[in-house]
């Protein structure tokens, strides 16, 4: 069989677009998808992030094969696979004798470390299903004091022409809605649920080989329903935009208990595997807002996410990795309760958020951050094993993304480079935001005694413990106040019962 080019897709690149597949030519090259065990298992990954993967895999290797494209697709159970995308590019070689191997640039920086060892003279391609590429994002980075999100959305507002005006001002005449997307949710709103795709014979067959194979995993593959097509993921944007995207811009920070999407899109899986386009994500979503079906704090607010964090946040990851991998300037050390894994824990939020993690392989933004990256900051948690919990528990979860996330923007581990200051909040932003306190074992409103809300008192320990290294951040201002104002015997109180606490972690 001759092969002239060799074109490797790995799993989380299903774009036909795809830089690697961009001059491939039917007659002559050939596709190599291999999937792995090594990549199934380098974290205690959820059973459904593992189903998508692979279901997702198999479909665009046959929507490929019906272009008319030679596709070399091996399975997790063929006897033959080595069960590592090195192993299986170079057996591809050896068997096949290509002339040229292609392959588009990885989303984590272990995968690149590796690929570059694949075979010798391997092509390694940008990924151009990005809208800021990283040599992009490297020279904007290399002309600012300070990295701040901020600003660098609204150069990609500016770059995209997203919700901007014909004389190059934004749109509402501000660049930012975010004060309009924290409302508190009415006692009884009514939630339209995500469309839902149950599993053909080939997903089916995936989620039993993951259920008898993929052993050690977070969570069981039960109840899987995500998009694993193109054709499926457009269905749940248009779901989305059409159903839940005008509740989005109120109500995208609230929680709720038995509501685990709200009005949230739970379109990353898709769009994290490459089955949607971000730019096009973006233009559909601002065209809800001009023909008149969305109010323009929604849109802003969803867009933001897309062009603003996703983008800037795989910017900071390729500009600072590997040394950000390491970063742990609060010097947390805690190891990783149990309860992050099985949610046996009195605290209603955090209970709620893991088992809803683990049925679902899905939690929102304000739930990573909020309740699980919270505890996490105020408790000290080692970043390392904070980082490999985020990367294993969610099915849109790639380190490229995860890692700024969570060791800059959820744990401040990073110093700064991703946030002004640190997400660290008690109790009562929790129980602004959501129903979890109602019914809790802890009272939201005490910070001290044996039913006081564990945020409570591990926010003041926190502040009281890093006061030094916060007093020059002007973000950080009033907490240090509060904590200087508070009577003495009060504060060693609250220290006492976090150093209580946090010893019965362990």
């Amino acid at each position: 069989m001759a092969v002239n080019v060799l074109r490797v897709v790995l799993g989380d690149q299903l774009s036909i677009g795809l830089s690697a597949l961009v001059d491939l030519d039917p007659r002559h090259d050939m596709v190599l998808m291999a999937e792995a065990m090594e990549e199934c298992t380098y974290v205690p990954h959820h059973g459904k992030k593992v189903v998508l993967v692979l279901s997702a895999m198999r479909h665009f290797a046959a929507f490929v094969r019906g272009r008319g494209i030679r596709v070399r697709y091996v399975r997790l159970d063929d006897p033959a696979n080595t069960q590592t995308l090195a192993g299986e590019v170079r057996r591809a070689v050896a068997d096949l004798k290509p002339s040229r191997v292609v392959v588009t640039e990885p989303g984590e920086y272990r995968v690149l470390t590796g690929m570059r060892e694949w075979c010798e003279g391997i092509e390694i391609l940008p990924d151009s299903r990005f809208i800021c590429s990283v040599a992009d994002f490297r020279l904007w980075a290399s002309q600012r004091h300070g990295l701040r999100m901020e600003f660098f959305y609204r150069d990609m507002r500016r770059r995209t022409g997203l919700l901007m005006t014909a004389s190059g001002e934004p749109e509402g005449g501000r660049w930012n809605f975010d004060a309009e997307n924290r409302k508190r949710l009415p006692a009884d709103p009514a939630i339209p649920d995500r469309i839902r795709f149950p599993p053909d014979s080939s997903t089916g067959e995936v989620m039993e080989l993951v259920r008898t194979r993929v052993t050690g995993g977070f969570a069981d593959v039960d109840g899987f329903d995500f998009p694993v097509t193109r054709d499926q993921a457009q269905a749940a944007l248009a779901d989305f935009i059409a159903h839940r995207l005008p509740g989005f811009g109120d109500w995208q920070d609230a929680m709720q208990t038995g509501q685990p999407t709200l009005f949230h899109a739970v379109i990353s899986p898709a769009l994290n595997v490459g089955l949607l386009d971000p730019l096009e994500i973006c233009q559909l979503v601002e065209a809800a807002w001009r023909a008149g079906r969305v109010r323009l704090n929604a849109a802003e607010g969803f867009i933001r996410q897309i062009i603003g964090w996703r983008e800037f946040v795989r910017g900071i990851y390729w500009l600072k990795m590997p040394e950000y991998g390491a970063l742990n300037v609060l010097g947390a050390e805690r190891p990783l309760p149990g309860f992050f894994w099985n949610g046996k824990t009195d605290m209603a939020c955090v209970k709620a958020v893991v088992q809803q993690t683990r049925r679902d392989a899905y939690a929102h933004h304000i739930q990573r951050l909020m309740v699980m990256g919270n505890f996490a900051l105020l408790a000290g948690l080692h970043p390392d094993e904070v980082d490999e919990w985020y990367l294993a528990v969610y099915a849109d979860a790639y380190q490229w993304v995860e890692m700024p996330n969570t060791r800059g923007m959820a744990l401040f581990a990073d110093g700064g480079i991703v946030g002004s200051k640190p997400y660290a909040a008690s109790g009562a932003y929790i129980n602004r935001m959501s129903n979890y306190c109602r019914g809790c074992a802890f009272d939201v409103k005490q910070a001290t005694g044996p039913t006081a809300c564990p945020f409570n008192f591990l926010y003041w320990d926190f502040i009281a413990r890093h006061a030094a290294r916060f007093a020059s951040n002007v973000r950080m201002a009033m907490p240090l106040r509060n904590l200087e104002r508070m009577e003495p015997v009060r504060r060693d109180t609250i220290r006492m019962q976090a150093a209580a606490f946090l010893e019965a972690l362990q």
